[in-house]
């Protein structure tokens, strides 16, 4: 539910109250002191909010204060924004004045004296709002935690070695690998060898862990067996007590940790052993090393096995590459549902169930808990419409027991911290199975105010670039991948499903006509078109407090235009706005109104021009113009979005304003995507140090880039593609220019025949080259050998390629190599591999294209 994260909700307010510019607006309307207030106040209440989100499961009352309290910091957050908004304007009136620029009209009728007073009644609401919630806080008996670890939390059962094999299906073949390369092997790994088996909840990592304890030559193998269930709290004296009672069938609990100690290395001594540790949470290398002391006095060859869903805590523990465990395939998972959901031999009974249940194992996405999960939903139903119920509705909606497949998702989300919580939440509000990158779910976090960043000096995306991390440290996200500064991944679907069913309070995605809507709903999308052409909802026909709202793709039509005008018109609050593929010539001018929007995606629509209004968008970080194929121009006055960090342009334009872009200091990712008419890229953004990822994609009058753009010292990534008469072999002028550059890719450029020379300028930076495509490329110059950082080279589809330079073994850093469609490289390069690159320890993934051809010495290195 929605008060999950408060907790994160009110660190974001309390940032919000100390930040230097609302401060200066605060003295200028006289409002410190009230603010003040209310920052102590919601400092006091934010310390018991871990423990009230731990508890209201089990107290009504105490839900509807955490209600209470989530809707005052959702209109806190509201009105520090305006004031935030307030010191914006006056910023570019400031620094651009009314008259040269179309804002004049806009600022005219502006009264500082009635909007001081204006502020200060809602500031003063607000604090009036907080005493009465504070004063409640008090008869909950809620206890102070700083720390989200520190909560109580829903426990897993715990788990035992016992296991029927008859019900296990789709294993075997990783059974085969881990006790074959592993178990049986008594060198791999050092003495006490130590491999994690990582995976998303429901995905049997525990089960998997139970064949290998119970395969017979495993039981020969070893003189000991131990099986412990670790779960949440890695406590060194509760695992020991384990380890005794799993070898002598006795609890020892009575004693203290240093006779547990002494008897554990008695029975150790000069001993193999099997250690299984089954569902570790805690990554703490401290106690991770204090307790790998403890099994020091086992023979060599003994072996630890960890199941986690945590890529962190396998980071910490393993001697050997992680296990990842993969989902079943859909094959073996209709299997295991058959034998599941059906009574034993009446399967071929039921053909039309069948099919259906064909349908059902879809959803489960190769994750045998969810199959269980259904399969026993089922099991001797044998009517039609309940399958197809079961079939045609979202996974959540449907009852579960406390070891069914959502409950085992929500106990890792239980365990995130609550800033992590909130972002996750946000997920539901797109469709299942669609690609994300890094910078693009980054954005919408960012203008929702999800990223807190823990040092002042940090850039906002670095840290949303670490909460995806840390999602995908917990198996949350999948198919990840590095790019070269950024990541893409996707979400399984049933991880879609918890998110849905975390966020049912905020986040609603419309797919039916509906007035039912709750008020305090925050996020919706619209996934249908034809909703659009229907009577708007009343939930939308008045003022509401969505911050979100996501529009079908392909809105054309009279109806359609109105639905979105009505919605800008109501939607005051809003923070996103995803007009995505709309067929809208002219947005209406309404949209300079919404002061507090972050984030506009219009993508692929067909709007000609932009208002000026859209000049009011002071808080505006994203805009998203990107395939806006009859988009004229940009509007006169852009520099006026001075909080804009992202911003993707297709225009017709033949040449950009200098004086425009340039001035936009906070960007960090530039994007100029099909300008067909543009032959000059902007000269003007040469002053945005900020700016670290730039993109020209699909500019087939691009002739060269800007004259010094060299001088971006921020800049990361360069990705330049498609633009078939751009030349970058112009020589470099100035060798001392510093800069940050970590990742090329250079793609389908007819041009370019080696590598310019102004790369080298990166050549202790560059970790990631990638070159696609490029039919002209024939060589790489000697000067290669230099790029002392370089991690990553992929060479695609570049014929006339023939060779690599001889001293590629120099590359000290190089862990992946990939060449794919260049034949005559192919070979040469495999003959260089099977002679030499196997000498390179360093280089661990080699990716050379001949599906006729299994060479050895690839897999050796």
């Amino acid at each position: 539910m929605a008060e999950s994260f408060l907790f994160s909700v009110a660190e974001n307010i309390l940032g919000k109250i100390a930040s230097l510019a609302l401060q200066e607006v605060s003295l200028a309307c006289g409002l410190e002191r009230d603010l003040k207030k209310l920052e102590d106040n919601l400092t006091i209440i934010k310390v018991v909010l871990l423990d009230a989100e731990e508890k209201q499961a089990q107290s009504q009352a105490l839900r509807l204060w955490l209600g209470r309290l989530k809707n005052f910091c959702y209109d806190a957050e509201n009105v520090l924004d305006e004031l935030e908004y307030e010191g914006l304007r006056k910023q570019v009136v400031k620094q651009y004045g009314h008259t040269k620029t179309k804002l004049t009209r806009f600022f005219s009728s502006s009264n500082p004296l009635n909007f001081h007073l204006k502020m200060g009644h809602k500031v003063k609401k607000l604090g009036e709002r907080l005493d009465e919630i504070a004063a409640e806080k008090s008869k909950f008996h809620l206890t102070e935690l700083v720390d989200y670890r520190l909560a109580g939390r829903i426990k897993r059962e715990m788990t035992d070695s016992l296991l029927r094999t008859s019900n296990v299906i789709g294993r075997e073949s990783d059974k085969e690998i881990l006790v074959n390369k592993f178990l049986l092997d008594p060198i791999v790994g050092g003495d006490i060898s130590v491999i994690p088996i990582v995976g998303v909840g429901g995905l049997g990592k525990t089960t998997l862990a139970k064949l290998l304890y119970n395969d017979q030559r495993v039981d020969k193998h070893f003189d000991l067996k131990m099986w412990v269930c670790v779960s949440e709290s890695f406590d060194k004296k509760q695992i020991m007590v384990s380890m005794l009672k799993s070898l002598a069938l006795q609890n020892r609990g009575d004693l203290d940790p240093d006779q547990l100690q002494k008897l554990i290395q008695e029975e150790l001594n000069s001993k193999t052993f099997l250690l299984v540790l089954d569902d570790v949470w805690s990554d703490d290398r401290g106690k991770w090393i204090e307790f790998r002391d403890l099994l020091e006095g086992g023979a060599p060859g003994s072996k630890v096995i960890v199941t986690t869903r945590s890529a962190s805590v396998a980071t910490t523990v393993r001697t050997v590459s992680s296990y990842e465990l993969k989902g079943l395939s859909q094959e073996q998972c209709l299997s295991l549902f058959k034998k599941l959901a059906f009574i034993e031999g009446e399967e071929d009974l039921h053909p039309h169930l069948k099919e259906i249940g064909g349908d059902i194992v879809k959803k489960c996405g190769g994750l045998p808990l969810a199959v269980k999960t259904l399969g026993t939903l089922l099991y001797s139903k044998s009517d039609e419409r309940y399958w197809k119920f079961i079939r045609d509705n979202e996974i959540w909606k449907l009852e579960q027991k406390e070891n069914d497949i959502l409950p085992a998702l929500r106990l890792s989300y239980d365990q995130m911290p609550s800033h992590l919580k909130s972002c996750f939440s946000i997920l539901s509000i797109f469709p299942k199975d669609i690609d994300f990158t890094s910078v693009s779910l980054g954005q919408v976090w960012m203008a929702h105010g999800l990223l807190q960043t823990a040092n002042e000096h940090q850039d906002i995306e670095d840290t949303g670039l670490q909460y995806i991390k840390e999602l995908y440290s917990r198996s949350f996200l999948q198919d990840f991948e590095d790019n070269g500064g950024f990541f893409s991944f996707t979400v399984h679907d049933l991880v879609h499903d918890l998110a849905l069913s975390v966020a049912q309070s905020e986040c609603f995605a419309m797919k039916t006509h509906t007035n039912n809507i709750s008020e305090g709903i925050r996020h919706l999308s619209l996934s249908n078109k034809a909703l659009l052409e229907q009577e708007v909802p009343g939930f939308l026909r008045k003022k509401n407090y969505l911050r979100t709202i996501i529009f079908p793709s392909e809105l054309q039509g009279p109806a359609c235009e109105s639905f979105v005008n009505t919605c800008i018109s109501t939607c005051t609050y809003l923070r996103m706005l995803d007009l995505k593929g709309s067929f809208f010539e002219v947005l209406p001018t309404a949209i300079g109104g919404l002061k507090y929007l972050r984030h506009l995606d219009l993508c692929y629509s067909r709007v000609r021009r932009l208002p000026d209004s859209i000049l009011k968008l002071h808080n505006l970080e994203t805009l998203l113009l990107g395939n806006c194929l009859e988009l004229e121009e940009l509007p006169r006055g852009i520099r006026n979005l001075i909080k804009l960090r992202v911003l993707v342009i297709t225009v017709k334009q033949k040449y950009l304003p200098e004086d425009e872009i340039g001035c936009l200091t906070s960007l960090q990712l530039l994007s100029i995507e099909s300008c067909t008419n543009l032959e000059f890229s902007m000269e003007g953004i040469q002053p945005i140090t900020s700016l670290r990822f730039l993109e020209i994609w699909n500019c087939k009058n691009l002739i060269s880039l800007p004259r010094n753009w060299k001088y971006l010292s921020g800049l990361e990534v360069l990705s330049i593609k498609n633009c078939v008469q751009l030349n970058l072999m112009e020589e470099d002028e100035n060798q001392e220019v510093k800069v940050s550059l970590r990742s090329l890719m250079l793609e389908s450029l007819p041009l370019l025949v080696t590598l310019p020379q102004w790369l080298k300028i990166s050549f202790n930076t560059l970790q990631t080259l990638t070159i696609s495509r490029c039919k002209n490329i024939s060589t790489f110059p000697d000067w290669f050998q230099d790029f002392t950082s370089l991690e990553k080279i992929l060479i695609r589809y570049c014929p006339k390629l023939l060779s690599l330079p001889e001293e590629m073994r120099c590359l000290t850093a190089l862990k992946e190599l990939k060449i794919i469609g260049c034949p005559t490289l192919r070979k040469r390069c495999k003959k260089f591999v099977g002679e030499d690159w196997h000498k390179i320890a360093h280089v661990s993934n080699i990716d050379i294209d001949d599906d006729e051809v299994e060479d050895e010495a690839l897999s050796t290195a």
